[in-house]
């Protein structure tokens, strides 16, 4: 049995006013699909939902346990993920047009 994630996702409210998605358009499907196993359609959905996971990963554990250098590399795959989700942006709107 599937979770039924889609009856819970927040509508993007920059979509609602204004009509076009934003940067984070896409991470919650993406998501969903991650949980279902579905791991290519996730990327495809959102390019950046892997390092954003790994990401997210290594603020936790940093945040527990501190690792060598973990400062510096959660700056290094925070500026990672913000060119990904731009580039990807600009992909997804340039299709759009």
């Amino acid at each position: 049995m599937y979770l039924q994630l889609e009856e819970y996702m927040l509508p993007c409210l920059n979509k609602k006013l204004f009509g076009v998605d934003c940067l984070g358009c896409g991470i919650q499907r993406a998501l969903s699909l991650l949980i279902h196993g579905e791991f290519i359609a996730a990327f495809k959905m959102y390019p950046a939902i892997y390092t954003l996971l790994l990401f997210a990963g290594l603020v936790a554990v940093n945040f527990f346990y501190k690792v060598k250098n973990g400062q510096k590399f959660i700056l290094i795959l925070a500026v990672i993920n913000v060119i990904i989700i731009v580039i990807s942006y600009f992909i997804k709107m340039n299709q759009l047009i």
